[in-house]
């Protein structure tokens, strides 16, 4: 149970694509109670299919192993699975015509306290709420796929959602064991998904001018800066690499070759030709591995990633905490033999 006030209990999951189910396992997984709606015939079993397979790999990352994977509710209309929810995750379709009709229908039957977050992976909020009598209340919150295993969330507040609202919907997230960050200003989107864009239109623009394959790009990124990545961002990853004297002796450094290279980035023209050839090279690159397997790869390699990040920063927290109690102690009592006023190992 969340400790927030007043407390997160309830959970409605509108929308239950491969996102919202997704987000109904991990609810679901700390001990909420999860509504699910979903007009598609046959959502009902799809979503138990996904929560089904989620399952294993939310016990092993730290989930509840005593709630039964089953123990949600489905109700296809979204206005009555909001009925007496402490938080709402949204995940219609990326359209605005369609969440701009569906978020004044959820508002309207919702105390205002209570927080309507998309999952938007690009829209903006302030148009999204559009209709709403309480605008300061919705916000986009977007993960990234799968959300039951990748931390990030994306929280934008937009130009009407309130403080409270977004630090709301930041601890919550943050108690599900999450890693939100707060987007200051609106743009199409978000962060990540810019920088997503950014790297893949490069790695077009490759493959385009006959650089390198589909597939040798791809593992300029997989077996080099990726893995890096996955540890720290852009920046700290360039500061590491300016030695003693970090990011400032990097730039001093290196930035005006790094310039030269922004100026000979590319644009391509995504002909259909070009799409035609992408497709090619991925599906060589995939060498007959069907969707399931390599998702199934992704998600046994991202668990142990996951996995190993939360370790070290256990580890970290109790060195800290630790360190801490050793000053303490040390102010305590100043005269005492070190050894005898040191903290636990």
């Amino acid at each position: 149970m969340s400790h927030l006030s007043p407390p997160i209990r309830r959970v409605a999951v509108i929308g239950a694509g491969t996102i919202g189910a997704s987000w109904a396992a991990l609810f679901l997984s700390r001990g909420l109670e999860v509504v699910v709606s979903d007009p598609a015939p046959g959502a009902r079993e799809a979503t138990q299919a996904l929560i089904s397979g989620a399952w294993p790999v939310l016990t092993q990352l730290g989930g509840e192993g005593w709630i039964d994977p089953t123990a949600w509710r489905f109700e296809p209309d979204p206005v009555a699975a909001v009925e007496g929810a402490d938080f709402v995750q949204e995940n219609a379709p990326e359209r605005y015509e369609v969440k701009q009709k569906l978020f004044p229908a959820l508002d309207a039957v919702l105390p205002p306290e209570v927080v309507i977050a998309s999952s938007s992976s690009g829209l903006l909020a302030s148009r999204i709420s559009e209709g709403c009598r309480h605008r300061e209340r919705c916000l986009i919150g977007h993960p990234f796929n799968p959300p039951h295993l990748i931390p990030l969330v994306e929280v934008v507040g937009g130009a009407h959602a309130s403080r409270d609202a977004i630090a709301r919907a930041m601890a919550f997230y943050r108690w599900l064991g999450k890693h939100p960050i707060e987007i200051r200003k609106e743009v199409p989107g978000h962060v990540a998904n810019r920088l997503q864009a950014a790297l893949w239109r490069e790695a077009i623009h490759l493959v385009a001018e006959g650089v390198a394959s589909v597939e040798d790009v791809d593992a300029a990124v997989s077996e080099g800066p990726g893995l890096r990545w996955a540890l720290m961002g852009q920046h700290m990853t360039f500061h590491l690499g300016g030695g003693a004297g970090g990011l400032g002796h990097f730039m001093h450094h290196l930035l005006p070759a790094v310039e030269t290279w922004w100026d000979d980035l590319g644009a391509p023209a995504m002909t259909p030709e070009l799409q035609a050839a992408l497709v090619a090279g991925v599906e060589a690159e995939a060498a007959g591995r069907s969707m399931t397997d390599l998702a199934q790869r992704r998600d046994a390699l991202l668990t142990q990633i996951v996995a190993l990040k939360h370790a070290a920063d256990v580890s970290d927290e109790q060195a800290e905490i630790s360190a801490r109690l050793d000053e303490a102690l040390e102010e305590s009592f100043p005269d005492s033999d070190p050894i005898a006023v040191r903290g636990p190992d």
